[in-house]
């Protein structure tokens, strides 16, 4: 072989490679440099998933009332699954759990944005699935048909789900109404659908109760099960996480971008926050007139105060995150994150 012949050779091999790298670089630009490792996973190492088991959950009273508690507040799985009153904005009644199907959605990464109906209806739901691939889908984040899920579903917060929690919120699934609503099946396009299938992580172990015997420690549990943690918690340039620190830009709002305040009690974050502004702005979505944009505050309502009080004394436990996030400032670079969001450029 001539040495022009090798030379194109080399090249035409080098371009699935450099494609390849520049992806890579791209999700990581996106999504962060944990996503990097989970992309090269994906691609080459597939999805991890555990065999099913023949588990199931007994169904007791004090687990339907639990699992109501979880389901429709503190994890809220009607508030994805459901769709929502044009006025309240919560859950529709009598279709809670029938899923919804959003074909207007952008396309770029989705071919859909579609939440699967999770009532116990036979054909179009949940009816026929195992009570093991409704714990594998929640924790884990394996569908019934052994499909990664993709992380809309927020497996990856439901992981810290004890054991006895999720036999309830299953227990409590089963015996909402069932609804017929047939809907499509939602997949990621190339190359995002292997970045999809290195996420899942087994669970081998059981999970068991929390130590709740203090606020600020049943406040850290229901932090992380309600996922606080997926907006809130920032990146840093150096690829540290923020814990708590804010900065996640969200392009949702017809006003403009919006990022996910800092919630330690630094004074870039909310430490001028007590109880009260707490609570009052997890129940009407303000702080004094300011609206709090993006933040699902309506979720949290059925939840008694003194959870929110839990809550509350587990964020001012945490470390300060120096990182200004300023919704009411024109998004500008931020150095600490690398994004662009209000008052980014006072960091």
């Amino acid at each position: 072989m001539s040495r022009r012949w090798k030379i194109v050779l080399a090249i035409i091999l080098a371009i699935p490679l450099v494609l390849y790298v520049a992806t890579a670089s791209l999700i990581g630009r996106t999504f962060g440099r944990k996503a990097v490792r989970q992309f090269i996973s994906g691609t080459f190492l597939g999805t991890k998933a555990r065999p099913l088991t023949s588990q199931t959950f007994e169904p007791t009273l004090v687990r339907l009332e639990r699992g109501k508690y979880l389901v429709e507040g503190l994890v809220a799985c009607f508030w994805c699954h459901s769709e929502h009153d044009a006025l309240t904005r919560l859950p529709l009644a009598g279709k809670l759990g029938a899923g919804v199907n959003d074909p207007e959605f952008p396309k770029p990464i989705l071919t859909a944005l579609v939440f699967p109906n999770i009532t116990p209806d036979p054909e179009t739901g949940a009816g026929k699935w195992t009570d093991d691939m409704l714990a594998r889908a929640i924790r884990e984040g394996i569908g019934h048909d052994g499909r990664p899920l993709i992380p809309l579903m927020p497996y990856e917060s439901f992981r810290h789900l004890s054991d006895e929690d999720l036999a309830s919120i299953i227990v409590y699934l089963r015996s909402v109404p069932p609804v017929r609503n047939a809907l499509p099946r939602m997949k990621a396009k190339l190359p995002f659908s292997l970045l999809v299938k290195g996420i899942p992580e087994p669970l081998t172990t059981s999970v068991p109760q929390p130590d709740v015997s203090t606020p600020i420690k049943r406040g850290e549990y229901m932090t992380k099960i309600a996922e606080c943690f997926v907006c809130h918690e920032g990146e840093g340039s150096d690829g540290r996480s923020l814990p708590f620190g804010g900065g996640h830009v969200f392009d949702e709002d017809p006003s403009g971008p919006v990022a996910a305040a800092n919630l330690t009690s630094d004074a870039t974050g909310i430490a001028y926050y007590d109880e009260n502004i707490f609570i009052r702005a997890l129940r009407t979505g303000r702080v004094g007139a300011r609206e709090l944009k993006i933040m699902p505050w309506r979720r949290f309502g059925k939840l008694p105060d003194d959870d929110l009080r839990a809550m509350y004394a587990y964020l001012r436990s945490l470390p300060p995150v120096k990182h200004r996030v300023d919704n009411t400032e024109p998004p500008t670079y931020c150095k600490i994150c690398q994004h662009e969001h209000g008052a980014g450029a006072q960091n």
